[in-house]
Order: structure tokens, then C-alpha cells, then sequence
């Protein structure tokens, strides 16, 4: 990923991202970010500028590229290299392991509450496939951002490198493509595709709930005081 803002989450960015995943063609995938950022979640600036149908179509691409790397038929790994907020923080948890790079400056987690801001049906399912059960509620309605030591503990990563941190998800990637690709595809999709597949009454709160909360001019305010540019 590679995107101003800390890798923000732009539609742009998640554009590529649905075509490299497209290209990969169900070959495996390492997902990182440039610079000293996994991602800092979504494009706040962008967010901000766009109508009620602007957001939800924002939402639903975010929901479509989440899944569908969630249910890439190869091997995923997330080299979190940095901040993995919010957005961010939802497309390390679709991949299949999760790697984080000692830090003591980065930070990860689920901050959307804490602005107001709502998880998505497909990600927050996501959320609640990959995290241990007693912890999805603390991480979820806590909307803290977390050193890379506690996001071990709570789940969101499952293993903590201090170097050569490259090498190290190469050799859990290759770890993963060892096995037969067409059984572990086949076994990755009995996993996952129920744990993803939202209801209609999920799509409903999407539309009707979430867009007009995302949409609002409260909203908007917030945005504008986390972007620095509000009173």
C-alpha cells in the first residue's frame, strides 16, 4: 500500500488493491505498507468530503476488498509495518497471518467509536472470525489504539519480529503455499465464507443506520477536528 496520509485507505487505494488481488489470480499474497505505516485506516479527508451515496459506495468498496481478501484462494500474510488503524487494522485481520514488527511508536487497533464512526457488517464480521471471542467486545467498544506488544495479547497479530521482519513473512507465506493449494483453498472457504456472508438485515442497517450516521454533520465536525481543522 502505498498512499499519502500514513497509507490512508482512499478509494483509489482500495481500487488498486481489488485489482492486485484480482491480478494475483489466487497466487499468494504479502500485504504491507510503504514508509513507516501499515495503514492509518480511511482517508478522513476524503470522507469528509463526500454525500450520503459518496459514503455508502466508500463502505461497500471497503466491505468488497476486506472480503475478498479474506477469502483470497492462496495464502495470505500482513507484514504490519507500522499503524494499522481502523480500516487498516480490519484488512491485517482478512489475511491469513498476521506479522507485526517490533515498535514502540506503532500503534494498532479499532478506534472507529471513539469518533462516532460505525464497522461495516462483512468487516466487523471479520473482526469477530479472527479475534479470540472473549476479546472482540474489548477491542470493539474499547476503540483504543494499542502498542504492538498488546495487540499480540488481544489477537489482532499473531506473532512480533524484531528484524529481518521480510524474510520472516516470506517464510510464513511459503510456509502456508507448501501446502496443496486446491484442499487449502477448499478448506479456507468452508472457514470463512459463512463467517462473512452478511444477512439482508445487516445490508438493511448498512443503508438505512450506518451511511446516514457516516454522512452526518456531526460526523463531518468530528472529521474536521481529528483532521485539525475544526474548533
Amino acid at each position: 500500500m502505498d498512499h499519502p496520509g500514513k497509507n490512508a485507505l482512499s478509494t483509489a487505494l482500495l481500487e488498486h488493491l481489488e485489482r492486485e488481488l484480482q491480478r494475483a489470480d489466487g497466487q499468494p499474497v504479502l500485504l504491507t505498507g510503504t514508509g513507516d505505516a501499515f495503514s492509518a485506516g480511511v482517508d478522513l479527508k476524503e470522507i469528509a468530503g463526500l454525500d450520503k451515496a459518496g459514503i455508502e459506495r466508500f463502505l461497500v468498496k471497503l466491505e468488497t476488498v476486506a472480503t475478498k481478501l479474506f477469502l483470497h484462494a492462496a495464502p495470505t500474510v500482513a507484514l504490519v509495518n507500522g499503524h494499522a488503524i481502523a480500516g487498516g487494522c480490519i484488512l491485517a485481520q482478512a489475511c491469513d497471518w498476521r506479522l507485526g514488527i517490533a515498535s514502540e511508536r506503532a500503534r494498532m487497533g479499532l478506534n472507529e467509536l471513539a469518533i462516532g464512526a460505525s464497522i461495516p457488517p462483512a468487516c466487523l464480521r471479520i473482526v469477530r472470525h479472527r479475534l479470540p471471542p472473549e476479546n472482540v467486545e474489548r477491542v470493539v467498544f474499547g476503540a483504543k489504539l494499542v502498542s504492538i506488544e498488546e495487540a499480540l495479547r488481544l489477537g489482532l497479530l499473531d506473532e512480533i519480529v524484531q528484524e529481518d521482519a521480510m524474510n520472516t513473512a516470506l517464510t510464513r507465506l511459503q510456509a502456508y503455499t507448501a501446502h496443496p493449494r486446491a484442499t487449502y483453498t477448499l478448506v479456507k472457504l468452508a472457514l470463512r465464507a459463512p463467517a462473512v456472508r452478511t444477512t439482508p438485515e445487516e445490508q438493511h442497517r448498512l443503508r438505512e443506520q450506518e451511511v446516514p450516521i457516516w454522512a452526518s454533520t456531526d460526523m463531518k465536525q468530528r472529521i474536521e477536528r481529528v483532521l485539525g481543522r475544526g474548533k
